[in-house]
């Protein structure tokens, strides 16, 4: 008696999972999208779309997952990059993950690196890398405007929709990158002693070492510095990729012994190219706090810093460690996103409820909604633009 009603508590377990199963698959049947996207119009008569890379190391998969999420449009294009020391299983599940989200897999708009670098820290394998997915965007996608840089650690404070609101009233030839010529202590500690990145021809993580000679700065070109994190015009990729002039390699040749060299490569190259001294726009966009005394990354934000986040007017905010719950508040407060869907905008169609993602039927991709948030971005952007008309701020 008791096998028998072992035998029969299983078969109403497997029966009970499978109408459970049927339910599930009705219900996704009934929020599946579209059989064929909508058509993405791209070009200066049309919204501005961005080329993203996004990276991060071994255990970022989540991270980077959420963060892709959090900015995620049709529109606009993706490429991820887990580092080298990340395993190819943490790879494989972050492919499998961005296919289960239904507007990804119908715009075919995500890559994902396969063939990963190391990415050393302080050292030039990251502006290989940066330069790397840049070249990857430039030979997917011809329509994006501007190339955005990103990390595990960023976190956007604004919609997709407010972004492209914003920077459609910006000339696309414009590139926002924070930039002096100003070195200060760093002539010093960054750009006269020669370091090497190992991670350039070992088949191994390993920190970078620093030789015991030093070099004079430069005098055959001006050096910039400023913030890593970018947002840059296409045209000016271009130049820095496909190189009708030699300076780009020249300077690549010179930063790869420069310790941090992306806070110098591309503010170098801009300022010292006639062609595009004139389109940089001192600001990087970015809201973060510096510890005092400053270290080598800024202050964690946690749920104490969310007022002045949500003041600053910045378009992303740096750094937050995993999960920290002030993602939660900007999830919920600013980008209106449920947990494990993208960010809503005015593409979206579906209804909101707790089993349907919004952004699983959509209609028009290239109309805008910009909300209450974009309005503080545009007064940066504007204030930005004014000392950029001034000419006080280009490449001094």
């Amino acid at each position: 008696m008791g096998a028998e009603k072992k035998w029969l508590l299983t078969l109403f377990s497997a029966t009970f999972l499978s109408l459970i199963f049927l339910l599930l698959s009705s219900l996704w049947a009934f929020s599946s999208p579209k059989p064929f996207p909508a058509i993405v119009q791209l070009g200066a008569h049309y919204p501005p779309a961005f080329g993203y890379y996004i990276w991060g190391g071994s255990g970022d998969k989540d991270r980077i997952f959420r963060l892709l999420l959090a900015v995620y449009h049709p529109r606009n294009r993706y490429v991820l990059h887990l580092s080298m020391d990340a395993k190819d299983d943490e790879r494989r599940r972050l492919v499998a993950e961005i296919k289960s989200v239904p507007a990804i897999q119908a715009f075919g708009n995500v890559d994902v690196i396969g063939k990963a670098d190391w990415l050393t820290y302080q050292g030039a394998t990251n502006i290989a890398a940066t330069l790397r997915a840049a070249a990857i965007l430039l030979r997917l996608d011809s329509g994006w405007s501007w190339f955005i840089t990103l990390s595990a650690r960023d976190y956007p404070l604004i919609t997709q929709d407010d972004l492209s609101h914003v920077f459609s009233s910006v000339r696309r030839d414009l590139n926002f990158i924070e930039h002096t010529s100003d070195l200060g202590w760093k002539e010093r500690h960054r750009f006269q002693p020669i370091v090497v990145d190992p991670g350039l021809y070992l088949a191994r993580r390993s920190q970078i070492f620093t030789a015991t000679e030093k070099r004079p700065t430069p005098d055959a070109f001006r050096v910039f510095t400023g913030s890593p994190w970018v947002i840059l015009s296409r045209t000016f990729l271009e130049f820095c990729i496909l190189g009708w002039d030699n300076l780009p390699r020249t300077l690549l040749m010179y930063y790869t012994n420069v310790m941090l060299s992306q806070e110098g490569y591309f503010h170098t190259v801009i300022c010292n190219s006639p062609e595009f001294k004139n389109t940089t726009v001192n600001g990087d966009l970015r809201f973060v706090i510096w510890d005092n005394p400053p270290k080598m990354e800024p202050h964690f934000l946690n749920i104490s810093d969310y007022n002045e986040i949500v003041q600053s007017g910045a378009a992303f905010a740096r750094q937050f460690r995993k999960d920290d719950p002030v993602l939660n508040i900007i999830d919920e407060k600013i980008l209106k996103r449920g947990r494990y869907q993208a960010a809503p905008g005015a593409w979206c169609s579906g209804r909101r409820n707790w089993w349907m993602d919004p952004c699983s039927q959509w209609g028009d991709v290239n109309i805008l909604k910009p909300g209450p948030k974009a309005k503080k971005l545009e007064e940066s952007v504007s204030n930005l633009l004014v000392d950029w008309n001034s000419q006080s701020n280009q490449c001094q």
